[in-house]
């Protein structure tokens, strides 16, 4: 259960700030929502308190485990047969709707790997820069720490 002021992670769009928690009535019914707004830009998320789970809400990574996701980052292995592009992202998309760091570590990784070998289309581009941007936003949250000096750590932990 959050409440106003604390910060969360909602899958695939990043860390926002509870602002409200709202109650409205839907089709007949009574529901309370939490109102996030992101960090990063001007979005607002609703999202219903009782499918908070179900949605993936969250709270920021335990600072403790940020050296497990670091080695994670290193952690690099050989690509095997790339499927096509599509199911690719297909895959990406998947993983980083989970809003589980570890996941956005494993697509960041291969599309690193990738981009050692050929030069990544429109498409790879954006997903390469949403998980760094997932990962960035909640580290330097989570350390207190400026985003671009989190992004030279990832950076020197990919290379």
């Amino acid at each position: 259960m959050f409440k106003v002021g604390d910060m969360a992670v909602y899958p695939a769009q990043g860390v926002g700030k509870i602002e409200a928690i709202e109650e409205r009535d839907l089709a007949g019914e009574h529901h309370k929502f939490y109102v996030l707004r992101l960090i990063d830009g001007d979005m607002t998320i609703m999202i219903p308190v009782n499918n908070a789970d179900g949605v993936g809400l969250r709270t920021l990574i335990d600072p403790q485990r940020i050296p497990e996701l670091m080695h994670a980052l290193e952690d690099r292995q050989e690509l095997s047969a790339l499927a096509s592009w599509s199911r690719r992202q297909r895959e990406y998309n998947d993983k980083l709707k989970t809003g589980c760091l570890f996941e956005v570590v494993e697509v960041l990784r291969e599309l690193y790997t990738i981009r050692e070998n050929k030069d990544l289309s429109y498409g790879e581009k954006k997903v390469l820069e949403l998980a760094q941007k997932l990962l960035v936003t909640e580290i330097s949250l989570v350390e207190g720490a400026r985003a671009d000096e989190i992004f030279e750590r990832l950076e020197k932990a990919l290379s």
